[in-house]
């Protein structure tokens, strides 16, 4: 681990502040570390995920002596050096032969892996096509169920969705989407819906077995004219192609998921917005006041307080035949008010 230090100068502390926790993360940084032995197949897998990464991706050129799996001191120092959340480890062994490792950080230490190998490898020369502008978002696109379902694959799924995740922003423009990501699988074997599939006891050498394999293929896209505002696409095989299957994996630790996944408290701002939790009764309109609704009980208007006036007042007992009394009350009011 790396000793705590003190900045001396304000240089050093706005570089120390730049790595503090954010509300919205900075686009993740990716390490390529090389193992004892890559190969050929893996170097060049290595090499055509790095330019999809970039700017966003650091390589390093020697050889380490690294092993996920078994001793994961060497990322974590390397994570809190070079201020990087994401890791792909090439390693080929005759055991295990051209396998790609990655590996995903969270405050200085290792979340969750996961291993596979790398069958075919076609590179991005091979395509004769525009190629895509480097640090641009791609379209993620994943075409199975078992994304959503199988916990290998979801894991598979969060771990490149975080891996090609640019700079969080709020909306893009169409032309901005030059490239899209497709990741399917192969046919699925019956064998994997048996109970030997999912009885715990099975080995998992056994149950990696009947995964089936994963396509990773890489298009840019183009906007032609369709006669509407909407125009039409065409995809185009950019490279690299990838095929992948699922070797080991290591689940995160369940307390430092819940952490990682935590969210900050929303500001008093966000939640007026209709930003926060939803409130009961509560709605922001159109032009984004803030409208609520009051729910009264049934009111008694007998029992309403008025304005004490004299026009609201019972008027006297006055019978309507006395024409005589009306009179002589106006002469007795006019001789008071000329006393």
């Amino acid at each position: 681990m790396l000793r705590t230090v003190k900045p001396r100068n304000a240089r050093s502390k706005r570089a120390m502040q730049a790595r503090e926790p954010k509300e919205v993360e900075d686009p993740r940084i990716a390490i390529f570390v090389r193992g004892t032995h890559t190969g050929e197949k893996v170097s060049a897998a290595m090499k055509e995920l790095m330019s999809l990464k970039r700017p966003n991706a650091v390589s390093f050129s020697k050889k380490n002596t690294v092993r996920p799996f078994e001793d994961a001191s060497s990322l974590e120092f390397w994570a809190q050096k070079n201020d990087a959340s994401l890791f792909v480890v090439g390693q080929s062994t005759k055991k295990r032969p051209d396998g790609l490792t990655f590996v995903r950080m969270f405050d200085g230490r290792v979340l969750d892996m996961c291993e596979v190998g790398v069958d075919n490898w076609v590179g991005m020369a091979e395509f004769k096509t525009p190629k895509a502008t480097p640090g641009h978002k791609p379209l993620m696109h994943f075409a199975s169920e078992l994304f959503d379902t199988h916990p290998r694959f979801i894991q598979l799924k969060s771990l490149l969705m975080d891996f090609f995740n640019g700079e969080v922003i709020d909306s893009i423009c169409l032309t901005g989407l030059e490239h899209v990501i497709s990741v399917s699988l192969a046919p699925t074997p019956a064998s994997l819906n048996s109970t030997t599939a999912t009885d715990p006891s099975a080995s998992s050498k056994a149950q990696d077995s009947l995964l089936p394999k994963v396509h990773v293929r890489v298009y840019t896209t183009r906007l032609l004219a369709s006669g509407t505002r909407i125009p039409r696409v065409e995809l185009a095989a950019m490279g690299p192609s990838l095929d992948l299957t699922l070797r080991r994996h290591t689940e995160a630790d369940p307390e430092l998921m819940k952490q990682a996944l935590k969210r900050p408290k929303m500001r008093k701002q966000d939640v007026e917005k209709g930003l926060g939790k939803k409130r009961k009764n509560m709605e922001v309109d159109e032009m984004g006041d803030l409208r609520g609704r009051i729910h009264v009980a049934k009111q008694d208007l007998g029992k309403l307080q008025t304005r004490k006036m004299k026009g609201l007042k019972a008027a006297r007992d006055v019978p309507e035949d006395s024409g005589d009394s009306e009179d002589e009350g106006r002469s007795t009011k006019r001789r008071r008010q000329s006393q």
